[in-house]
């Protein structure tokens, strides 16, 4: 465990960093980003989170098993939606113009809502839930196995 300066910075820090990460994934068929992008950042919360509190205190909230469900998700989700869009007309955007993600957007440059992307945003999701559980569960990993062999000290 660091100091009380390096903790209170994380607890400071990692709230913007989850919101950013939520952004990237959010806005990656808009704007630079999407699901891996997004999905890293969101993951570096929990290095910050680890390096600042330890690795005993963040397994009482975060578990390997958890991280494998929520992985797991994200796989089966991006899985659904691929082959939700091939059953239809092979890859065909079957979510834009839908009562759920408004009209079709006109073209050109897309100054529209943030569901303009149909299929693409709900991929990123699965994506971003994919590469946040398995960067996190590779980290957390690294840490536990580090302290119990004594590298981390």
């Amino acid at each position: 465990m660091m100091s009380v300066i390096v903790r209170t910075i994380a607890r400071l820090a990692t709230p913007p960093i989850l919101v950013f990460g939520l952004y990237v994934i959010m806005h990656g068929h808009v704007t630079v980003g999407g699901g891996f992008q997004g999905g890293a950042v969101f993951a570096s919360a929990t290095a910050l989170v680890l390096v600042a509190f330890g690795s005993e205190r963040v397994r009482r909230y975060i578990t390997v098993s958890g991280l494998t469900l929520v992985s797991c998700a994200g796989a089966v989700l991006f899985a659904l939606l691929g082959f939700g869009g091939m059953c239809k007309t092979f890859f065909y955007n079957f979510l834009v113009g839908s009562p759920l993600f408004g009209h079709i957007p006109e073209y050109g440059p897309a100054h529209e809502d943030i569901w303009t992307g149909g299929v693409i945003a709900p991929m990123n999701i699965g994506v971003a839930l994919n590469v946040i559980a398995s960067l996190s569960a590779i980290m957390l990993t690294m840490a536990v196995v580090s302290r119990k062999t004594g590298d981390g000290e």
